[in-house]
């Protein structure tokens, strides 16, 4: 599905993907191909960064969520290996459905746009 907007929330083990536009949505999950982890942080985090690029293809803005610094730490690797990623943001959260997510990131998505002088597309 190629949309404009996406947002991710996502921890160190997993990820949840949701590419939406004004009427559709479509969810996908990446989950960390590690069990091991070093220091609470999976060993493959680079693949695993790499998996969730690859699930956002065809998007052009994304919101990160979620509760602690794996967001951050996307967003910085975003920038140095997959710079057609553009990160608009990043808001810290717990564990909302699809559903809310969605809903979240079409507001945010309305402020984000409205402050860029764009037109609204979600």
């Amino acid at each position: 599905m190629t949309t404009f907007h996406a947002v991710v929330w996502m921890d160190y083990q997993e990820a949840h993907v949701l590419m939406f536009d004004r009427e559709h949505a479509e969810a996908q999950r990446v989950k960390s191909r590690s069990h091991h982890t070093h220091q609470g942080k999976p060993l493959d985090t680079p693949a695993f960064y790499a998996d969730i690029a690859r699930a956002l293809t065809g998007t052009h803005e994304v919101l990160l969520t979620g509760p602690g610094l794996a967001r951050k730490e996307f967003g910085d690797w975003c920038k140095q290996h997959h710079t057609g990623i553009q990160i608009v943001g990043s808001v810290a959260t717990d564990h909302p459905s699809d559903a809310q997510l969605v809903a979240m990131a079409r507001q945010y998505f309305k402020k984000f746009d409205g402050m860029a002088g764009n037109a609204v597309t979600s």
